[in-house]
């Protein structure tokens, strides 16, 4: 099964240090927002509600990964890869006192992996 969204061995690693910090499960928004709204935000699970055009399109280090619907439009055609890297960057994110924050890049999926996900929209 083709996955909408992966992460870094990196970011698996920080996804699992900041929940044994906070003991509690995780989970991640990506807006549609400028600046730091375009940006994976981790939060608390329960600590933001997704709202009505926000969609779950996959979990990373079985924490679920929200996007707005407006910025799915720009983003569905690639797989999202997040990442971390060095400098502190959504204030609102639970990484940010670590001194580094999550990054979205992506790929272009293979012809195969695009039919695929076709297949399972059908």
């Amino acid at each position: 099964m083709v996955e909408r969204v992966v992460a870094t061995p990196q970011a698996l690693a920080l996804i699992e240090k900041l929940r044994d910090q906070h003991g509690a499960p995780l989970m991640f928004y990506q807006s549609h927002g400028c600046c730091d709204g375009s940006s994976p935000m981790c939060y608390l699970e329960g600590e933001l509600s997704p709202g009505r055009y926000d969609l779950l399109i996959g979990t990373i280090g079985g924490c679920p990964f929200y996007v707005s619907e407006s910025q799915w439009e720009h983003l569905k055609q690639r797989q999202l890869v997040i990442d971390v890297t060095q400098g502190s960057g959504a204030s609102f994110s639970l990484e940010g006192p670590e001194g580094v924050s999550f990054v979205t890049g992506s790929r272009a999926y293979s012809a195969q992996e695009w039919q695929e996900l076709q297949d399972q929209s059908s």
